[in-house]
């Protein structure tokens, strides 16, 4: 059998490809949507892709199943478990088998049994494997969001990002019950490949080694003292305590992962604008995003530009604080074009309709600056009382350690509480080092703050000159 892990740095995703050399058949598992990778792969093995398959419908990344299914040919093979708000829909034309529990099925020799693994999500499953060439026992588990290396996928999910009230604890139980009957009844030598590594938000502890076994997570994951002596309760309240803030387009990966989404048929390729078009897509309602770094950015910006740098968390904070209903167009260096537009159409942001180089040419008039603050003047705005401080890091980080008074909006959802803050005061805004403020920054500005000021070099300034800070929360904490 031929395996290979294909990972995905920005969403820390992992995808599998499963080959069989007798057969020259193949299997993708939960595939991103730029799908060349796995059509190369193929093609440099001589294999054909006839099988894709799913372990859940995804909420942090929009999935390539379909766009591989159409390209190949392939049949999908999808859960059938849960119940009617998690049934995938709009499978017309795409060759599938709807699996359930104890389901198997082949490609080539290497033959994949179903297991209903409940808990991250209702209809969750994982894949058993077996190389059948080789034996007929279990070789390894592809566990998607079910088993990270060290972890298990958060159950909170459907309440905190698609909105079904009440599902938190429920899953949580569920996810016990998986690691019970379904997990650690298996052999401690299977291996398990999960879907996502550290830097995900689809857990809150999740190791960086790429794999596991069923007897490591046995003896050592966080969880297994819990279910040693059965403690269901314990296990419960402490997988739902601190788990991160979930970005706000996962209930739009939902949405389209369930019911279908557009078919590409390749990766865009935007071209780049003359400066007419360049005004033309902004007057119709374009979105620039400035993917230079917070730096550049804050000493000068075209007026409206949301400041998203281009790195690793480029996908991440896109879905965070882009609109899916405007079109788009990229700040950035011809080269870095395509790796950005791969970045977006990860997540479902489809539509960009151009790139511009850099400001040269494009720029009409006074650039907009971002204002900075140093600690001390920050201080002393702060004991007047003249002006907010809007703590932007993640929430265990506020509790942790804040200017006291402070209120915290992760960056992320600054755009969803607007009305919150103030525009007749200064809002001094910062994170730890300054990369999350300037991008709260940019999204505040295009909304018409011009009272927001950058505090220069975050908390960790303030922190240096000896400045108060408490621990716990505070009366204006969101």
């Amino acid at each position: 059998m031929i395996f290979r892990q294909i990972y995905e740095e920005g969403l820390a995703q992992m995808s599998y490809f499963l080959g069989c050399p007798a057969t020259g058949e193949a299997l993708v598992v939960d595939p991103k949507r730029d799908i060349d990778t796995y059509l190369d792969l193929a093609q440099s093995l001589g294999l054909t892709i006839t099988a894709v398959a799913e372990t859940h419908i995804h909420a942090d990344y929009l999935s390539g199943a379909r766009e591989l299914a159409r390209a190949t040919g392939a049949t999908l093979y999808l859960s059938d478990e849960g119940d009617e708000n998690w049934k995938y829909r709009g499978l017309e034309g795409f060759p599938h088998v709807l699996v359930k529990d104890g389901d198997e099925f082949k490609v080539g020799n290497i033959r994949v049994k179903v297991l209903h693994t409940p808990g991250h999500t209702p209809e969750h499953i994982s894949f058993l494997v077996a190389d059948g060439a080789v034996s007929e026992e279990p070789l390894l588990l592809l566990t998607g969001d079910f088993v990270f290396v060290g972890d298990v996928g958060r159950p909170d999910l459907l309440e905190e990002a698609a909105g079904f009230k009440g599902t938190a604890e429920p899953g949580a139980r569920r996810m016990f019950q998986s690691l019970k009957a379904k997990f650690l009844t298996l052999p401690d030598h299977v291996q398990v490949w999960p879907g996502h590594g550290a830097g995900s938000a689809c857990g809150k502890a999740l190791g960086a080694l790429p794999a596991t076994t069923v007897g490591y997570e046995r003896r050592h994951a966080w969880w297994a003292e819990y279910l040693e002596r059965d403690d269901e309760e314990g296990f419960v309240k402490a997988l739902l305590l601190g788990q991160p803030e979930a970005p706000t387009y996962f209930k739009e990966m939902k949405r389209l992962n369930r019911d279908g989404m557009p078919i590409l048929g390749g990766i865009p390729h935007p071209a780049r604008l003359t400066k007419s078009q360049f005004t033309k897509a902004l007057a119709e309602g374009a979105i620039l995003v400035d993917t230079r770094d917070k730096f550049a950015f804050a000493g000068g910006h075209l007026k409206g530009a949301i400041n998203i740098p281009a790195g690793k968390n480029f996908s991440t904070w896109a879905g965070w604080l882009l609109p899916y209903d405007r079109p788009l167009v990229l700040m950035a260096r011809p080269e870095e074009v395509e790796g950005l537009v791969r970045a977006l159409i990860r997540i479902g942001l489809d539509h960009v309709v151009g790139y511009i180089p850099g400001l040269e040419g494009y720029a009409e008039g006074e650039l907009e600056t971002v204002p900075q603050i140093t600690a001390e003047e920050a201080k002393a705005l702060w004991e007047k009382g003249q002006a907010l401080v809007l703590d932007v890091r993640g929430r265990d980080e506020y509790l942790s350690g804040h200017i006291p008074g402070a209120l915290n909006l992760h960056a992320g959802r600054v755009l969803a509480h607007l009305d919150r803050l103030p525009k007749d005061r200064p809002l001094i805004v910062h994170c730890v080092g300054g990369d999350r403020s300037s991008t709260a920054i940019s999204a505040l500005l295009a909304h018409g703050f011009r009272n927001a000021l950058n505090l220069t070099g975050g908390i960790r300034a303030w922190q240096a000159l000896g400045f108060p800070v408490e621990k716990g929360e505070a009366l204006v904490n969101a």
